[in-house]
């Protein structure tokens, strides 16, 4: 168990590391200003239409990072100083949120599981923690029975959800793809504005992949803890 916690204690320092590098390198890029002069919703709106397509709206939306593709009504969501701006940050957020409008429009088989499994995350989320806790309080006194088939199921919905979290790798690693491949074919930055966007993104993905591994380690020791009382 103390192990677990310095691994968990371990996985919170390069998360918060990873976000801190993230932030100062957007703060950073944000200083490149666009020398095409277009701001981050004008870079969303012209890849959609170099894509062929003409049916997701580019709108703004408030507050900081919540800059998101929607499928379910077609809109790319820029937080207010990335549909402004006009930076090489910008730049970057607005083709990689149309890279996901692009995966959709392409019926991009790993989005469209992730999209499936949304339903079942949003329920997963809520229940696995305090089955596990029911289930292995119930346990305490009746060495497990009934309640060890309740933490079992918290487990299993805590897979879920961690699932979910390492196939959103991929769907993000693609749409950062897709956005530095049309930025670059399209000459829309010059080298250094380039640079800063790849820079960018690159650090934007590491912070998905310090959090399907903080959820992996979450779900291997619940697991454990589960699974090791029945024995």
């Amino acid at each position: 168990m103390i192990g677990y916690y310095v691994l968990l204690g371990l996985i919170a320092l390069v998360s918060y590391a990873v976000s801190s590098k993230l932030k100062s390198k957007f703060e950073y890029y944000s200083k490149v200003h666009l020398r095409n002069g277009m701001s981050g919703a004008e870079i969303a709106q012209k890849m959609l239409q170099d894509n062929g397509i003409y049916d997701v709206k580019v709108i703004s939306t408030s507050g900081s990072l919540t800059d998101h593709y929607n499928p379910a009504n077609k809109t790319v969501n820029l937080s207010e100083a990335v549909y402004n701006q006009r930076n090489a940050a910008a730049a970057a957020v607005a083709a990689h949120e149309v890279g996901h409008a692009v995966q959709h429009a392409n019926a991009y088989s790993m989005l469209q599981f992730r999209s499936k499994m949304v339903p079942m995350v949003n329920v997963s989320s809520r229940l696995s923690g305090p089955l596990i806790f029911i289930g292995l309080i119930l346990g305490i006194g009746s060495q497990l029975g009934f309640g060890y088939y309740i933490a079992v199921a918290g487990v299993l919905l805590m897979g879920i959800a961690t699932l979910f979290s390492f196939i959103t790798l991929p769907v993000e690693y693609d749409a950062s793809n897709r956005a530095l491949k049309w930025l670059k074919t399209k000459n829309m930055l010059t080298q250094e504005e380039y640079s800063g966007a790849e820079d960018s993104l690159k650090w934007a993905a590491r912070t998905y992949v310090v959090a399907a591994i903080g959820a992996l380690a979450s779900l291997l020791y619940w697991a454990f803890l589960v699974f090791g009382r029945r024995d």
